[in-house]
């Protein structure tokens, strides 16, 4: 009788790993690679700018763009941009209202995080990015100052943020974009700027400002592409096409070009 119930048991096992493997033969194939080659183009949506990462000048169209544009090129297609003006906004992705019609990869300063990684998938990082105290002039602490947070990227732990700032009892200003942080900082209405390393760097650009990265707890995150769950076919081809820019020496070439540091392996 045990033999009989072990036999039982066994059989079930490989029923079931059977009954598994027929449920995934009848799932539709991945077409995500071919359906871009199909089509020869590679459609990226974006922010209508985020420096240095998108930018609207041709010779220098950010790093991004000019990583987005290699990858299509490796591929055998073209790359074409779609602008989303709410990427620039909104930093709640379920408000961009972007849909797999409008673009096989999501740029603009996406990190690869939880709530990034919980809608779609993510290529190889090629930087790191994270929170930035940007101020005219030295400051010992964030303590008891006034300050202007531009917190419109999408996958940062914005209520780490408030629980840092809130231990150091500054008084918080909330900011919708890099013009209001920069007047605010030229005009004396704050003592200091919080927003993402990137684009600090950017808006503080030729005004001997100092930037400084705020301490841990609070988080660096890998810069990353999105694209949709379930292209593998497509995010094998754009991992391919990072492994051959980062050893043929393109990739380490972009960064430099807008002064970016390169995620650890990766810089320029």
């Amino acid at each position: 009788m045990r033999r009989v119930v072990a036999l039982t048991r066994q059989y079930s096992w490989i029923i079931l790993g059977i009954l598994l493997l027929c449920a995934v033969s009848l799932l539709p194939p991945d077409t995500s690679l071919s359906e871009v080659k199909a089509d020869g183009t590679l459609t990226a949506c974006v922010p209508a700018e985020r420096e240095p990462l998108v930018m609207s000048d041709p010779q220098r169209p950010g790093v991004e763009v000019e990583l987005l544009t290699q990858i299509a090129s490796a591929i055998g297609v073209k790359l074409q941009l779609n602008t989303i003006a709410s990427m620039g906004e909104d930093f709640d992705p379920q408000s961009w209202g972007i849909t797999r019609a409008q673009c096989a990869v999501v740029a603009g300063g996406l990190v690869d995080s939880t709530q990034t990684r919980s809608f779609l998938e993510v290529s190889p990082s090629y930087a790191e990015t994270g929170w930035v105290a940007i101020s005219p002039k030295e400051l010992p602490s964030l303590e008891g100052r006034s300050v202007g947070v531009l917190a419109t990227v999408q996958g940062f732990n914005r209520i780490a943020l408030a629980s840092y700032l809130r231990s150091q009892g500054v008084q918080m200003r909330i900011l919708r974009t890099g013009d209001e942080l920069v007047q605010g900082l030229a005009t004396g209405a704050f003592d200091a700027g919080i927003t993402e390393a990137l684009m600090g760097e950017s808006l503080s650009t030729g005004k001997n400002w100092l930037i400084r990265p705020l301490p841990a707890p609070l988080e660096r995150y890998p810069l990353v592409f999105g694209l949709w769950k379930g292209d593998l076919t497509l995010k094998r081809a754009v991992d391919d096409a990072f492994d051959r820019m980062q050893a043929d020496g393109r990739l380490a070439a972009v960064l430099k070009k807008y002064g970016v540091v390169g995620a650890p392996g990766e810089g320029p």
